[in-house]
């Protein structure tokens, strides 16, 4: 196999760009930061930035499209997790756990049951505060997945 792993990051909210950036450098794996809005990208050969402008799932729908068995998506979106993890990439939230196949449909579940008790006006806590466990287990968690694709593409 010849092709090469590649990082798409789902970046508008992604607290975790520069532990990626160090990754990327050290595995030598390009890396595409998509976002809705303009932000600051290294200047560097391995690092691409894409704005797709503010359409709804506009950055969703481009990194869905691009998303293979050789990518490794950093997304916290469930919906975007799913459409990745169907055409075989790995998946990464920013806290380092993982989304796997056996995960994302409790997942989705979970993600409509919370959103149909918002919308009947409970009022429901958000996720955890961001911690530094979060930023170790994330970076070990795209360490495994880049080193796995990287074997992968030297058979």
């Amino acid at each position: 196999m010849s092709e090469r792993p590649k990082i798409l990051v789902d970046a508008d909210a992604c607290p975790v760009k520069d532990e990626v950036y160090r990754v990327a450098y050290r595995l030598e794996v390009p890396v595409t930061v998509v976002s809705n809005a303009h932000l600051r990208v290294p200047p560097h050969p391995l690092i691409a930035r894409i704005v797709v402008g503010d359409g709804f799932d506009a950055a969703d729908d481009w990194i869905a499209e691009r998303a293979d068995a050789m990518t490794v998506v950093i997304t916290a979106d469930i919906l975007l997790a799913d459409r990745c993890l169907k055409a075989g990439a790995a998946v990464i939230a920013p806290n380092g756990k993982p989304f796997t196949p056996n995960s994302i449909g409790n997942a989705v579940a979970v993600r409509a049951i919370m959103s149909d008790l918002r919308a009947g006006g409970d009022r429901i806590g958000g996720p955890p505060p961001f911690a530094r466990e979060d930023r170790s287990r994330f970076l070990s968690a795209l360490d495994t997945a880049l080193t796995a694709l990287l074997r992968k593409a030297t058979r």
